[in-house]
């Protein structure tokens, strides 16, 4: 084994480490915070650059930009909570709601379905919050812990802003571990990169569709369903999740759709289920075609890092699987 092997060889085992010690520890939200702001200052950066003159013109780019991302994002941030608290009543009314839909459900549902639910509303009941006492560790991240991760996330977020401005300043010869090193976090931003950006545009599609079936056909027909502009908010949000998100959403539209009729309902799934095929098709296209891989690799990956991680392994599966699939390729093993 040669030296630059060995080097190589280390950085690996560093990075595997790091990897699992990100989702150990509970530091995801900050790393996925610090790469976005490090991706979106080193796509806009440029351009700016290229208006202002003088030596230090990038450097004054990349300050001003940094500033300008952190603020923005937050600012995102606040918006979503307001709106979603806004929207009658919030988030925690759409899930009170939703309860109560499940419960009374047998009075639009036909009987065939009837008998393949749950005999009463406790029996519901039990089931549920058994699923949530099987699952507290993972809400714990959204909820009772918001405020120490949206620390993490500032922090995390200040820390892609001071990487990318070191970028910029004068470059140096790095020593040999230095430098593969820095080609393995080369590619793990590459990759994060590459999904990210995909997924946002799928997402923003699912979101577009989603927002004209709720707020402008169903009204046109007369039906005007309730947490219109949560669901819709929901659907992009969860749809950044490639796969299983769109499939979170779906469910929370379907049951909402219940409380109206039966027929809304079927109407809704039906709806649903096409925009979920052209999710499929989407992710052919766009997140398939970055990092060379089918929505089956995906899946898989994301159900092997759930079990392992919860929560917090469905949102890093598809960067991680990115990631390695990435390096299997400089090696030429796939």
């Amino acid at each position: 084994m040669t030296q630059a092997q060995k080097f190589d060889t280390a950085t690996y085992v560093l990075i595997a480490v790091l990897m699992w010690l990100v989702l150990k520890v509970q530091l995801l939200p900050a790393l996925l915070a610090g790469l976005l702001v490090y991706e979106l200052i080193h796509v806009i950066a440029p351009l700016i650059a290229r208006r202002l003159p003088g030596k230090y013109a990038k450097w004054l780019a990349v300050v001003l930009l940094a500033t300008l991302v952190i603020g923005l994002l937050v600012a995102i941030g606040m918006s979503i909570i307001t709106l979603i608290r806004s929207d009658t009543g919030g988030l925690t009314m759409l899930f009170d709601q939703l309860a109560k839909i499940i419960e009374d459900s047998r009075q639009v549902l036909p009987v065939w379905l009837n008998d393949r639910l749950p005999d009463d509303a406790i029996t519901l009941q039990h089931t549920v919050i058994e699923w949530l006492r099987a699952h507290s560790a993972d809400w714990q991240l959204l909820g009772k812990e918001a405020g120490h991760h949206l620390a993490h996330i500032l922090i995390g977020m200040v820390i892609g802003a001071m990487v990318a401005l070191h970028d910029v300043q004068t470059k140096t010869n790095p020593r040999p571990f230095a430098l593969s090193l820095l080609q393995r976090i080369t590619l793990f931003a590459q990759a994060f990169k590459n999904i990210i950006f995909a997924q946002i545009k799928i997402s923003a599609v699912n979101a577009s569709l989603t927002a004209v079936y709720l707020a402008i056909i169903l009204p046109l027909c007369g039906i005007h369903l309730p947490f219109t502009k949560t669901m819709i908010l929901i659907t992009f949000l969860v749809g950044l999740l490639p796969v299983v998100g769109n499939l979170i959403s779906n469910t929370v539209i379907v049951i909402v759709s219940i409380s109206h009729s039966f027929v809304v309902a079927i109407g809704s799934l039906f709806f649903l289920i096409v925009i979920h095929k052209l999710e499929y098709f989407l992710n052919a296209r766009i997140v398939g075609s970055q990092i060379r891989a089918h929505a089956w690799e995906l899946l898989v990956a994301m159900l092997l890092m759930e079990a392992t991680f919860g929560l917090p392994g469905i949102v890093a599966a598809p960067i991680y699987y990115a990631y390695i699939k990435s390096e299997c390729r400089e090696r030429g093993w796939v």
